[in-house]
């Protein structure tokens, strides 16, 4: 689990540092693409934002971590702006997924944590197989700006 959780990690935090600060509020809606319907979608900044907030609701019931403040909705702190402090709360809830794969154990992973009606193992995979679906938007909008995921750049460069 803890391989599964460091593979999306490296895969989206890479992602959000390589949008540039100046383009890390791209949403696609400012492109106005014919036939395009993007009027309501999250920003790249929100993508990151969202998984992060995600992360905590789906993994701190493993760990007992209480939920930053400001964790209100799927949306994250409205007041964390920069891409900076963004990235930073981004780790931190990855840290967090750290600590509750290594809570799993083969008594307790089919238990349900608190008043979950998932399983432990359930809420853990779920976290990640959530942030591999937000990944994908991050590099849509990575490509949207001319920018190639640093996954998917040639090993050479």
């Amino acid at each position: 689990m803890d391989r599964d959780i460091n593979g999306v990690e490296e895969l989206i935090i890479g992602a959000a540092e390589a949008m540039p600060e100046d383009k890390f509020n791209f949403a696609p809606d400012t492109l106005h693409i014919p036939g395009a319907d993007y009027k309501g979608v999250r920003s790249f900044a929100g993508e990151v934002k969202h998984i992060a907030t995600s992360n905590w609701f789906i993994w701190s019931p493993l760990t007992g971590d209480k939920v930053p403040e400001g964790l209100n909705d799927g949306n994250g702190p409205a007041n964390l702006q920069s891409k900076t402090d963004i990235i930073k709360f981004l780790r931190d809830s990855f840290a967090l997924g750290h600590r509750a794969a290594a809570t799993l154990t083969t008594e307790n992973m089919l238990q349900s944590p608190g008043k979950s009606k998932s399983t432990r193992l359930r809420l853990a995979e779920f976290g990640v197989a959530h942030a591999y679906d937000h990944y994908g938007q991050m590099v849509e909008y990575l490509r949207m700006n001319g920018i190639v995921p640093p996954a998917s750049r040639d090993k050479s460069e």
